[in-house]
């Protein structure tokens, strides 16, 4: 469950397209022993080293921990102190309606279509990611699609066979040549842009591919399907941002995207959803014939129930038969992900919890419930041996279009969206994570929770 503020960014440098590189006969290596040529071809030399430039090889950055979260302001997210960050990156945002760019206008080209960017939406994702970048946080986008109010933008970016009408994020159209042109030129101007060696835009760490996709009829709109054919259209999806990434960077990471539903599948009609672990098997069969590549996974554990933050109380096993997985019984999802059938060249798949929250009911020990909640979830992840990338916690404000949850670090001031108002009992909680404060604050706790000591968190 993805809920996001406006989309209104932009991407203002073309990564593709050959006539936009600054390329000068100063630019080229000039060690290299060659025999007198025109200043034409010695040109054209240097753009080919240029194009065929080797990854980035930085390392994926480490962390003290995972402490992170879904940003909404930037100041107070450094002031929490975290290491991860989570945007949303709307990919229909990035492309313009129009056919052919104006003079200066960016563009991307792939497989013989070139597409026009949208550069207010790249400036503004500068805006976002490069403060935080800069100070050392490890940023995570989530690539998703919106259904586009402009049909030509609709018809590239959304798949074919989805809804006209229902979901939220949808499916990409990797289907048709010119929409999964699309796709591929979009996802390499992201990946040149924020994921390469030229850090000047901010620098993107992690991609979670699409939203929720085991939720498929809200979350990754491809019209009524059957689990198998969810499988493969994603499969390709994460197949083609993963190629585009992997050119600029050699370790950032890309995750695929699911919900807390296990093995149960969250809707009545199994052409609309299916069981998250179903998924993810039939998507790691699918990678192994294909040729397998390095994914991993963004997993939602939230509680059972969204509208109860008591996750202790969530009715799971703990083994691979579970329903749901939730904090309570986190592990399941950790030993699955270093199976033989999952895991890949012999290292279990990376895990990061990407949009989890705990949200404030009308109960009146609420704030305390909430606050108790994510002491919980932090101790049980301190416990899974450093399989977690990041917890993004969502969300920093209280969001008024939410469907009355109520996660926020922050009350939102009455009447408005998501104006801050108020700090909650969980935002001075989440501040003392890594620091000498949070044993005895997270202790404070325990009793809410049913427990005597956090170590009866400890997987079995």
């Amino acid at each position: 469950m993805t809920i996001n503020g406006e989309v209104n960014a932009s991407v203002n440098r073309h990564p593709l397209s050959v006539n936009r590189h600054p390329f000068t006969i100063e630019t080229c290596p000039s060690p290299i022993c060659l025999p007198p040529m025109r200043p034409l071809l010695l040109a054209c030399l240097c753009l080919s080293l240029t194009a065929f430039a080797a990854p980035d090889p930085t390392p994926y950055p480490f962390t003290p921990s995972p402490k992170g979260l879904q940003v909404q302001m930037v100041d107070d997210l450094l002031e929490l102190g975290v290491h991860h960050a989570g945007i949303n990156l709307t990919l229909n945002g990035l492309l313009s309606p129009a056919k052919e760019a104006k003079p200066g206008q960016p563009t991307a080209e792939a497989d013989g279509f070139t597409f026009v960017i949208n550069e207010a939406y790249a400036k503004s994702l500068d805006r976002q990611i490069k403060p935080l970048s800069d100070k050392g946080v490890v940023v995570t986008a989530i690539l998703i699609t919106y259904r586009s109010p402009n049909e030509r933008i609709r018809t590239l970016t959304v798949h074919p066979q989805a809804d006209a009408t229902k979901g939220t994020t949808m499916a990409a159209n990797t289907v048709t040549p010119e929409g999964r042109a699309c796709y591929k030129a979009l996802t390499d101007f992201i990946a040149r842009r924020w994921c390469s060696s030229d850090t000047s835009h901010g620098r993107l760490w992690g991609w979670v591919i699409s939203n929720e996709v085991n939720s498929h009829h809200e979350w990754h709109q491809m019209g009524p399907v059957t689990a198998e054919q969810v499988a493969a259209q994603y499969e390709e999806q994460v197949r083609l941002a993963w190629t585009s990434l992997r050119r600029h960077s050699a370790h950032a990471r890309v995750y695929l995207s699911m919900e807390h539903h296990w093995n149960s599948p969250g809707h009545g009609d199994p052409l609309q959803a299916c069981p998250g672990r179903t998924l993810l098997e039939l998507f790691a069969k699918r990678a192994k014939e294909r040729g397998d590549f390095d994914w991993h996974l963004a997993f939602h554990p939230y509680p059972s129930n969204l509208r109860d933050p008591r996750t202790w109380l969530d009715k799971v096993t703990f083994d691979d038969d579970s329903k749901k997985v939730t904090f309570k019984n986190l592990e399941v999802v950790v030993r699955k992900l270093a199976s033989p059938e999952i895991s890949f060249a012999g290292k279990p798949r990376r895990l990061s919890l990407t949009e989890q929250g705990f949200d404030v009911t009308k109960r009146p020990d609420a704030l305390a419930e909430q606050a108790a909640a994510y002491a919980y979830a932090w101790e049980k992840i301190s416990r899974l041996d450093g399989a977690v990338d990041a917890f993004l916690y969502h969300r920093q404000v209280d969001h008024a279009k939410e469907g009355g949850l109520r996660f926020g670090l922050w009350s939102n001031k009455p009447g408005s969206i998501a104006e801050p108002d108020q700090k909650r009992p969980i935002w001075h909680l989440l501040k003392a994570v890594d620091t000498p404060e949070w044993k005895a604050l997270a202790e404070n706790h325990l009793k809410t929770c049913g427990l005597k000591s956090w170590d009866e968190l400890n997987p079995k």
